[in-house]
């Protein structure tokens, strides 16, 4: 935990008024909103959400941890005259100063309010039945972007999605920001998942290079999950919040409206963002599209970046190593080379009819669009052979690491180990090899956790 924090025993309460978004509602949105917010379900996942909000600044990634020690902790959404407020009991008293709520925590809590009370029961329904088709999804996906006020027509080619782990060494860490430092002075903006570490540091160092510039309007965008959100809440850097239904309609948020991609040293959670992206970019049907894909990282770094070139080659082919770029110890270099891909971007966008703000015509292979709901079972029946076509091993691999996240952080994944063990993961003997040792390394280098020794979630057999 931070050591500048209240004890985690001081607790506050207050009311609070919408600030950032929902501030002007109609009545019928209100009674809308307020009848929805009587559904326990729904109110237990927001509930959720807005502690982990409210918890911004402790540094933990220990979902049941947090949701333990505030067991006591309570929201309600309350209706009135001109339009709702949000009463909160027993909060964590980190989100206060001077008895006042931090402005940045109190629009983080009204757009989670927003997206999963107000905005994402609109498509709860159409997103849980069975044989969704895909523009359906793409389209709730780009509704829920536009009611969160964070596509902007009229602005070229500019976003740069950052990924990288939440726990990473000061090095790793200074380095994203001085990353994002290049990028801000060329007037780039960053979107990232929203949480500590590499996804802070881009957006800390951008609003210096923004500032230097005198540029008003940077965009910090953070897209996060309710599964996901308790253990990497959105840090104080986020300007834009926005909470998609699952990891899959928030990766696709991702590519469809960013512009290029930088991947910094994390663990399992960078490690499915990667294999969901090359399994678009291996797509023919986007063989004309362009989205750069680089890695980067300081010097001393170079083993990290080796080991994930050597585990993408070995499982999916040497050519595999033409769809992205190593970049080690140079954030100006990194600075340089996505501002000048920018440009070849708004010429291909404004070539193909395609919009600048949310790219239409990106492919997504459907299997990257249906969530997969990690179960021990469903863990176990994950295929893991070259002999599959290789968009299909992408997705196997893909849905691996997403459970061994889900076991990492997500406090239903938790507690399925606890209860059952480690998921297990069964490949062919030359995969097994080649998946052991690049977990093996995130363990080692103390990737897979913020704090405490890491027990693994998984183990690695032979099929």
């Amino acid at each position: 935990m931070n050591q500048l924090a209240p004890h985690p025993r001081i607790r506050v309460n207050a009311q609070i008024a919408p600030r950032g978004t929902l501030e002007v509602l109609s009545q019928m949105d209100v009674a809308a909103l307020t009848d929805t917010a009587r559904r326990i379900d729904l109110m237990d996942v927001f509930r959720r959400c807005a502690l982990a909000v409210l918890n911004t600044g402790n540094e933990t990634d220990d979902a049941k941890v947090l949701f333990d020690t505030y067991a006591d902790f309570s929201i309600e959404v309350v209706r009135r005259t001109r339009g709702l407020k949000l009463v909160i009991r027993n909060a964590p008293a980190s989100a206060f100063v001077a008895g006042r709520m931090v402005e940045g925590i109190r629009e983080h809590l009204f757009s989670l309010l927003r997206d999963i009370v107000f905005i994402g029961t609109e498509y709860s329904d159409l997103l849980s039945a069975q044989d969704v088709p895909p523009e359906a999804i793409t389209d709730a996906v780009f509704q829920i972007l536009k009611h969160a006020r964070v596509l902007e027509p009229n602005k070229p080619p500019n976003l740069v999605v950052c990924w990288g782990g939440h726990s990473i060494s000061r090095d790793e860490y200074e380095y994203t920001k001085r990353v994002g430092y290049h990028l801000g002075l060329r007037g780039l903006d960053i979107c990232t998942g929203c949480g500590p570490g590499a996804m802070k540091g881009p957006m800390k160092g951008a609003a210096v290079g923004h500032a230097k510039q005198r540029i008003t309007s940077g965009r910090y965008i953070g897209l996060s999950e309710p599964g996901i959100i308790a253990a990497e809440p959105p840090n104080p850097m986020v300007n834009h919040l926005v909470v998609l239904p699952d990891i899959e309609k928030r990766l696709e948020a991702f590519v469809r409206l960013g512009h290029a991609v930088l991947v910094f040293p994390g663990g399992v959670g960078t490690a499915e963002e990667i294999f969901y992206l090359l399994g678009i970019v291996t797509d023919p049907k986007n063989a004309t599209h362009s989205l750069p894909l680089v890695f980067t990282g300081p010097a001393g770094s170079e083993a990290y970046f080796d080991e994930l070139d050597r585990f993408l080659r070995t499982v999916l082919g040497d050519d595999i190593a033409t769809c992205y770029r190593i970049i080690v110890g140079n954030a100006e270099a990194v600075g340089e080379h996505i501002d000048a891909r920018m440009r070849r971007i708004r010429t291909q966008r404004r070539r193909d009819g395609d919009a600048y703000y949310f790219s239409w015509l990106l492919s997504i292979p459907p299997e990257h669009q249906k969530p997969f709901q990690v179960t021990h079972e469903s863990v176990a029946a994950l295929r893991l052979s070259r002999d599959l076509p290789r968009h299909q091993l992408i997705t196997e691999l893909r849905r691996a690491f997403s459970a061994i996240v889900t076991g990492n952080v997500k406090e239903n994944g938790i507690r399925m180990i606890e209860e059952r063990g480690p998921f297990v993961l069964a490949s062919e003997p030359e995969l097994v090899t080649a998946l052991d040792r690049l977990l093996t390394q995130f363990v080692h280098q103390g990737r897979m956790r913020l704090n405490g020794e890491y027990k693994p979630c998984y183990r690695v057999v032979p099929a």
